[in-house]
């Protein structure tokens, strides 16, 4: 990559004409067609548009649960795909994920056989953080749940589950905070809280949030928009 083409140092995100194509020959379907994104350390950015125009691709591809088929990304400082053909594996791609990135997404995906207390701190543990428990503890009494560390999920509302995943998320205090329609599940009354409470965490931690939703009213609540139509990025507003 020449000098001219590398990214910002303060970019969170950098993807150049990036591509995403399921199937091959004759069946092969283009869902990300050459996008091309910039989003600086910090932002709060929104991504909308109707069923089928790529928003969860685009976060998978950006968040290295899916691999690129072509260009260039670069996530919290570490090359996805290198624009020449080299696109990480998905051990690869897991390892790069490890404290650059979390993700909060509408299911809550916690483990059922584990407190609340035990679904934030194993993954640090998996992880080798030194010190694991003190940490779990801490991000659950930020998000308002100290007193239900040692609750399973079954005993929790879907909006204290959706806490523990955002302090599971955040707990490694990652650069970089992926949320996908992360109030699909609650009602509205809980939903404007769980988002609340993501702005509040990512601003304190000083991550990056790049937010899927269906929404307009709370995409406003962010500082950029993005809308995507047939895999391209129709629309880029700054607020």
């Amino acid at each position: 990559m020449n000098e001219t083409s590398k990214p910002e140092p303060d970019a969170a995100i950098r993807a150049e004409r990036l591509m995403l194509t399921l199937g091959r020959g004759d069946g092969a379907v283009n869902i990300l067609n050459g996008i091309d994104l910039t989003v600086p350390a910090g932002q709060t950015v929104a991504l909308l548009g109707p069923s089928g125009s790529g928003k969860s691709s685009l976060m998978a591809v950006l968040s290295g649960l899916e691999r690129a088929s072509g260009g260039t990304l670069r996530v919290a400082g570490e090359y996805f795909a290198s624009g020449d053909g080299g696109v990480m594996d998905e051990d690869a791609l897991a390892r790069a994920r490890r404290g650059r990135i979390g993700i909060v997404l509408q299911a809550f995906h916690l483990l059922p056989t584990m407190t609340a207390r035990e679904n934030v701190a194993t993954p640090l543990e998996l992880a080798g953080h030194d010190d694991p428990w003190p940490v779990a503890d801490a991000e659950l009494e930020a998000v308002g749940l100290g007193h239900r560390l040692s609750h399973y999920p079954a005993q929790l509302s879907g909006g204290e589950q959706q806490r523990v995943a955002i302090a599971r998320a955040l707990a490694p205090r990652p650069p970089l905070i992926f949320a996908d329609e992360p109030t699909g599940n609650l009602d509205s009354a809980t939903g404007e809280s769980v988002i609340r409470l993501l702005f509040d965490r990512t601003r304190e931690t000083g991550a990056t949030l790049f937010l899927i939703t269906h929404d307009p009213a709370l995409a406003q609540q962010c500082e950029r928009v993005l809308e995507l139509a047939d895999g391209r990025i129709a629309r880029d507003t700054l607020r």
